[in-house]
């Protein structure tokens, strides 16, 4: 645990000034279009995490900041006093460069599970804080779960001792790792201020930077299947993101990339742990390669662990060939309390009770396969979660999806669905077949990487 330092001292350090902020002058100063000072914003993520402001007054505030926006020196003046709400991790006995991921969510995005062992492979420390799905895109505590016995809650000593080991570690926010963003968002969830780009990128940048990372990597993903639905919308955030962390001291890049249609073959918990090793062995579906390699390139850049893109890929290819990034995630899961057997036999993940073929109804060529309906079905047979408070099942699922350009004839599948109920079985798969379209020519080949910020 660290003393705060950096661009501010923060509402909770040493110094910090003990006068009243009077909520309703914040929210009126917001509301008539005002710029806050870091006193009112320390006053407001004060008042989130010590009860001493209303729900009724926060989200009366989040709701004038969504309409009003906020400049960069509010955003992060923001940020900080969210991530200095709880401890800030310091990671300083680690030696190695510290690079963290985020990924802004989509459908069959496994790819933090073999990106991070493949960085931490090539010599650079990966302390992970991950998230839980919510609604249509997937979360990659949920996956690492799905392994017998893994752990995901460590303590901040377990996982500080666990990257000076192993230099690697895929965890989820602790109690005491920026409390104020619970409050927030749970009132941003309820209250249509979600969407709200300075309070997206306090939410992500407070969480990830109280880790203990040195720098970080954004996949700010656009499409049917992204929180963000269109392009602008993305490279807005992005800029937003790179800006921010860079302000507060941490070097970000962000990758744009498409998430029109889903990530490699597989939607669900233990189905993707399955497809993360496959990609670990060398045998990893093309677009997931792709975006993986992307991120990868400039989380090895942005640590100088890597002279050049090129010398970045040669270090990623040579990691996944030598098995060393599998020996990394075989030693991940023996930290953190999984049965790492799962390797070599995923016989030991929960399996369904049915697995059923979807079949084309047509020959042709597959022209497009719908990210939105494919993660519409996987909540539909409990892969996902429409609350917070939701179970996830972690053994259905969707699994061999058929890609866009693939031939495909009349009868043969598109798909197995994987299901612990047959009602549900039945109404997943309508939904992903309405999702999958067939037609005489190949599509062409498109490109799931737009471009790289920062």
């Amino acid at each position: 645990m660290s003393q705060p330092s950096g661009p501010f001292s923060g509402p909770f350090s040493s110094g910090t000034r003990s006068s009243f902020i009077l909520p309703q002058r914040v929210i009126a100063r917001k509301r008539d279009g005002g710029e806050l000072s870091r006193e009112d914003i320390d006053g407001f993520v004060r008042g989130a995490s010590d009860g001493s402001w209303a729900d009724y007054q926060l989200s009366a505030l989040l709701m004038a900041i969504t309409l009003k926006g906020m400049s960069r020196s509010e955003t992060v003046a923001l940020t900080d006093a969210m991530m200095r709400s709880g401890v800030v991790i310091e990671l300083s006995e680690v030696k190695a460069p510290k690079v963290d991921k985020h990924s802004t969510g989509g459908v069959g995005d496994k790819i933090s599970l073999h990106l991070a062992p493949m960085v931490a492979a090539c010599g650079v420390a990966v302390p992970m804080i991950s998230g839980r799905g919510l609604g249509h895109t997937g979360g990659t505590l949920d996956k690492l779960e799905s392994i017998p016995g893994f752990r995901v809650a460590l303590t901040i000593a377990e996982y500080k001792a666990q990257i000076a080991r192993i230099g690697l570690a895929l965890v989820g926010q602790t109690s005491s790792l920026a409390p104020a963003d619970r409050k927030l968002y749970a009132l941003r969830d309820v209250t249509g201020t979600v969407e709200c780009i300075p309070l997206i990128c306090a939410s992500i940048l407070s969480k990830k930077l109280a880790g203990g990372t040195d720098c970080l990597v954004l996949d700010v993903k656009f499409g049917r299947g992204a929180f963000m639905k269109d392009r602008r919308q993305a490279l807005e955030l992005a800029t937003a993101l790179t800006s921010v962390a860079g302000a507060m001291g941490k070097p970000a890049r962000a990758v744009l990339t498409s998430m029109e249609e889903p990530l490699g073959r597989t939607v669900g918990n233990a189905l993707e742990v399955i497809e993360a090793i496959e990609c670990l062995k060398g045998a990893g579906p093309k677009d997931i390669m792709e975006v993986t390699f992307a991120l990868g390139e400039q989380m090895l850049l942005l640590t100088r662990a890597a002279t050049d893109v090129q010398d970045a890929r040669r270090r990623l290819e040579a990691a996944l060939s030598s098995g060393a990034a599998l020996d990394k995630f075989r030693r991940m899961i023996e930290a953190q309390g999984g049965d790492a057997t799962v390797i070599d036999r995923p016989s030991v993940l929960s399996s369904a009770r049915f697995i059923a073929p979807l079949l084309s109804p047509e020959s042709g060529f597959v022209q497009d396969v719908d990210a939105l309906a494919a993660a519409d079905a996987a909540l539909r047979l409990g892969a996902g979660r429409t609350k917070a408070e939701d179970r996830v099942d972690p053994a259905v699922g969707i699994s061999r999806l058929a890609k866009s350009g693939q031939a495909i004839g009349r009868g043969e599948p598109l798909a197995f669905i994987h299901a612990n109920d047959e009602v549900a079985l039945g109404e997943a798969s309508e939904l992903l077949l309405a999702g999958i379209k067939i037609g005489g020519e190949v599509p062409p080949a498109r490109s799931l990487i737009d471009s790289v910020l920062g």
